[in-house]
Parts: structure tokens; sequence; C-alpha cells
């Protein structure tokens, strides 16, 4: 009985003095951009511009972030309104039936100075795949205006439309089924 009073008490002064943080992608100093190739001979680029990220962590060095990400579909933007259009049809992302994009994370794994592999869920068309990212942590700064800590990450990576039915009639003569992915983000404490 001793021994079991000393683990719980143990355990709640750990717990009491591990504090996890949580950060809020600051929107107008975020984006989540893709490229893909049209024809085998040019690359296009889009964005969603409305999308909520949040990253929580408990060491300073970020080396036990867990990263959340939602996007709405609807906000996709490749600067030709019918072709963002066609997007959002049926034909591709069908933002009726799926308005959103979301990712979770479940492992982050060393790989480098400031470098990780991240893994985690990402949902597509309502179709959930793993996938692995490569995540750089580039640093923690005040922001001098607002006198706020603020925290900066940039995630690239590629995935397979073909894995989560985007397009699936339109080839990959004519649309790579790779689609590259850059999101850069700063994050601040809400």
């Amino acid at each position: 009985m001793k021994k079991l009073s000393i683990i719980l008490v143990s355990f709640a002064l750990f717990t009491a003095f591990t504090t996890i943080d949580t950060w809020k992608n600051d929107k107008p100093h975020s984006q989540l951009g893709f490229t893909i190739t049209h024809l085998g001979i040019s690359d296009v680029s889009g964005t969603f511009n409305d999308f909520d990220a949040m990253v929580t962590a408990s060491k300073p060095d970020f080396s036990d972030a867990s990263f959340e990400l939602t996007a709405n579909v609807a906000s996709i933007d490749t600067r030709v309104e019918a072709r963002n259009n066609h997007l959002k049809s049926p034909d591709f992302f069908d933002v009726a039936k799926f308005p959103t994009i979301n990712f979770k994370s479940s492992n982050l794994k060393p790989a480098g100075k400031d470098k990780f592999i991240l893994t985690g869920n990402l949902t597509i068309h309502g179709i959930t795949k793993e996938v692995q990212l490569d995540l750089v942590y580039r640093g923690i700064t005040e922001n001098p205006m607002s006198k706020a800590k603020v925290v900066g990450f940039q995630i690239t990576g590629a995935i397979n439309r073909s894995d989560f039915n985007v397009g699936p009639n339109f080839p990959a003569p004519m649309l790579s089924d790779k689609v590259t992915i850059k999101a850069d983000g700063e994050f601040a404490k809400p």
C-alpha cells in the first residue's frame, strides 16, 4: 500500500510539472500549398486559403510535438476560377460531400538537426491513409509587434491522388498522380 501511495504521489508531481503547450497557426503568416504536373510538361500550383492547424508539445525543442490540420476544401485557389470550380466538383474533391481535408499526426521521428519525419493520418475525399512527410522546425522567436512567442515549421512531401480517389477520370498523362505538398506555418499560443 505504501509503494502504491509513493507511485501515485510521484505520478501526480510529474504530471504537475509537465506542461503541454498548444500553438495555433497565425493565418496571415501560414500557407498550405500543392503542386501537380499537367500534361507532363508544366507544374500547376494552388493553395487552400482557409485552414486551421494546431501543434501541441511539452518539450522546448518540439521533439514530442503532435500536429493537427483541418482545411476547408472550398477555399482551394489555383488562380483560375473555372479550374477552382472544377476541382470542387464531384470530378475531383466533391466539396458538397467532403468539405474538409484533415490530418492528425501519430509519430514524430528525428531525421537530423531540426528535421523530423512526421507520420500521420490524412483524410481526403472521405478516405484516410497514413502518410509520411518531412518536417523542419524553423525556430522560435518573439514577434516584435505583439511581443508574443512564435514558432515556425515547414512541412513538405508528396502523396498520390489516386490513393484518395481524387480525379479518377483524369489519367496520369493528363494530371500527374503525384501531388507535392508544401506547408509553412507560424504558430502562436492562443
